[in-house]
């Protein structure tokens, strides 16, 4: 499970996310949508631990991403949206050392180096270095590794750059399937398509605030647009010249917060 409790964060005088209340549960994959500059990577990188909130709290599977960040991280996986690897090594090499950094013993980091090799069509590959690979292969390879430990949680910051559209088709199966096995997926992409085709829920950031949170169908029938397609919702949303946001600041699956996140103070 994901938390985002009164999230803020600035840079300087600017406020990059204002506010952001957030819950994703196990099973769900949920998109989260804006324009360049909205709050998304600023979002994830909070999420993962690479930021810290000026105010509020962020939880996965109950952990403070501040005060027990090790036990956070520990259950999450992370692609990022700028692929990086260690060139000099091979991709058998990358996941070996990506599987002692989770803490896996060497047979069980065999294993799951097999199994995810094999599921992003990499065994062919492995013990080639990692700087003759194509930008689909580096990016197969990164999500490869954020899988060995088989994560709790899925955090995904861009998923399809790179890809080619039968990698693309891959990896929203396996989206939708780790989603199936009770694995919460937080995805940032600017290809509204694939939020439309795959996410239980959407969330549109503009200008920081959390502008929508839902699903399609409520949006559209919250805009009054039953046959409208996502782009056409979110540009509605986005171009709206900074009217309030529609959605009321603790609407999630149309239930209250739970209470104690209410009196919570921040930090």
């Amino acid at each position: 499970m994901i938390e985002f409790c009164n999230v803020t964060r600035r840079y300087g005088s600017k406020v990059a996310v204002r506010g952001l209340n957030l819950l994703v549960q196990p099973g769900e994959v949920f998109a989260l949508l804006g324009r360049n500059g909205a709050g998304k990577t600023t979002s994830i990188k909070m999420l993962v631990g690479l930021l810290r909130p000026d105010e509020g709290a962020i939880r996965v599977c109950g952990h403070d991403v501040v005060k027990h960040v090790r036990n956070a991280v520990g259950c999450l996986g992370y692609v990022p949206d700028a692929v990086f690897l260690y060139e000099k090594l091979t991709g058998r090499e990358f996941l070996e050392f990506a599987a002692s950094m989770r803490g896996l013993s060497r047979e069980e980091s065999e294993q799951r180096i097999l199994r995810e090799s094999q599921r992003f069509q990499l065994t062919d590959f492995l013990d080639t270095l990692t700087e003759t690979y194509s930008h689909g292969m580096k990016q197969r390879l990164v999500f490869a590794s954020a899988l060995l430990h088989d994560p709790r949680v899925l955090v995904i910051d861009e998923p399809m750059v790179g890809l080619d559209p039968p990698s693309v088709r891959m990896v929203k199966d396996l989206l939708r399937e780790l989603a199936a096995s009770g694995v919460a997926v937080f995805l940032s992409t600017h290809i509204l398509d694939i939020a439309e085709q795959i996410a239980d829920r959407i969330g549109i950031v503009d200008r920081g605030e959390l502008r929508y949170l839902g699903t399609l169908a409520e949006l559209q029938a919250e805009l009054s647009l039953p046959h409208s397609t996502l782009e056409q919702m979110f540009l509605e949303l986005t171009e709206s010249n900074g009217r309030p946001p529609r959605i009321e600041e603790w609407r999630i699956r149309g239930a209250d917060w739970p209470s104690e996140h209410k009196s919570e103070e921040t930090h």
